[in-house]
């Protein structure tokens, strides 16, 4: 399995759509993480970049993200990426809290900006 989080400087971006970089973990079996790449982030919006796919295509199924609108929910999801939002913290960190259960997604879309991501 692939986790897939929006960073900037090791910690969870709180805005998913302008992260400076996503940090992909590989998790084995034992849903202990085994590898950590870095992808960077496409210019611009997320919701509207070809970052979903390319995630997916690495084999992501997982964002563990700070906040992001519903039109960028969807996009991922639609690339068969889960999203849990409401994170924050180191993302090694966040990412271990997740694999133990005891993260939930926080159900709250970002709508504080006007940019055409909440489109979809």
């Amino acid at each position: 399995m692939k986790i897939a989080l929006p960073t900037h400087e090791d910690r969870i971006d709180a805005h998913f759509g302008h992260c400076a970089y996503f940090t992909v973990f590989t998790v084995n079996e034992k849903n202990e993480i085994i590898s950590m790449e870095r992808v960077e982030s496409p210019a611009g919006c997320g919701c509207k970049s070809n970052i979903a796919g390319t995630l997916a295509q690495m084999g992501v199924t997982m964002m563990l993200a700070g906040n992001m609108g519903d039109g960028a929910v969807n996009v991922l999801n639609g690339q068969g990426i889960n999203v849990v939002r409401g994170c924050s913290g180191h993302v090694k960190t966040v990412a271990e809290t997740w694999l133990a259960g005891n993260l939930k997604d926080s159900g709250i879309g970002c709508r504080a900006h006007e940019h055409g991501c909440h489109e979809k």
